[in-house]
């Protein structure tokens, strides 16, 4: 059995089909196979609606998909039901229209302008007739956990020490520590992605997609067999060994 898995893709439609033709091409060599995506489908790049455009249109469509819900999506969807609620996980002086989060380049890709620059309510009313409620409806709805072969899939990490059926949606989508430097084996291998890196790594216990779309680097693909991963490039897989985690 294998599964691919891609990191988070940050409104880069580009690259979303680029990495679905590296796995179109493993497929045809290697036969099929279901495909997760460890969310932050939206914020900071250029086509954050075409993104949710294709990630429908391709499941509606038969694709074997499989779409979490990252902290950015999270953010969106907040915003659109209530703009002035707080989001667990973001630090308190932050809101999602502050250009750092990407919010106002996810709503520009629907034709809101100069978010960051006009009152919220004024933004939110336009973010209301602007977005389409398939849209609104696909992101409440992305799950936040997915189990697979050896594999759990999330898109931040989980909390150690608790069991999975208790995981908080907020360690979900948002955790960083203690997750990310706990050596521990958590049973199954973790995918996520949310902590940019430079590439995708492999630390034996967890396997961090996150290779920094959202800051011009790649958008990573690859492929799992048991707890085993390899990247996908135009040259093939490029095994991903893996190290101890820090």
């Amino acid at each position: 059995m294998h599964i691919y898995a891609i990191g988070d893709i940050h409104g880069h439609l580009g690259l979303l089909q680029a990495a679905h033709d590296l796995i179109a091409d493993d497929i045809a060599r290697h036969g099929p196979g279901p495909v997760v995506h460890v969310g932050d489908l939206v914020d900071r790049g250029p086509d954050c609606k075409g993104v949710i455009d294709y990630l429908i249109d391709s499941i509606a469509e038969g694709a074997d998909w499989v779409v979490l819900k990252g902290n950015h999506d999270r953010m969106f969807s907040r915003f659109l039901r209530d703009p002035w609620e707080p989001e667990p996980g973001l630090r308190a002086d932050l809101g999602w229209l502050h250009p750092k989060l990407g919010g106002p380049a996810t709503l520009a890709s629907y034709g809101v302008k100069n978010a960051a620059d006009r009152p919220v309510a004024a933004v939110h009313a336009d973010a209301l007739a602007a977005v389409p409620q398939a849209h609104v409806a696909f992101l409440t709805t992305r799950p936040t956990l997915h189990q697979a072969g050896d594999c759990v899939f999330v898109h931040a990490g989980i909390r150690p020490g608790v069991a999975l059926p208790d995981q908080a949606e907020t360690d979900l989508v948002w955790i960083r520590e203690p997750f990310l430097t706990d050596p521990a084996n958590h049973g199954p291998l973790i995918v996520h992605g949310h902590t940019a890196l430079d590439r995708a790594t492999h630390y034996g216990n967890r396997l961090n997609l996150d290779s920094g779309a959202a800051y011009g680097g790649p958008l990573s693909a690859v492929v799992i067999e048991g707890r085993q991963a390899a990247l996908l490039t135009p040259q093939g897989r490029h095994k991903l060994l893996p190290h101890p985690p820090g």
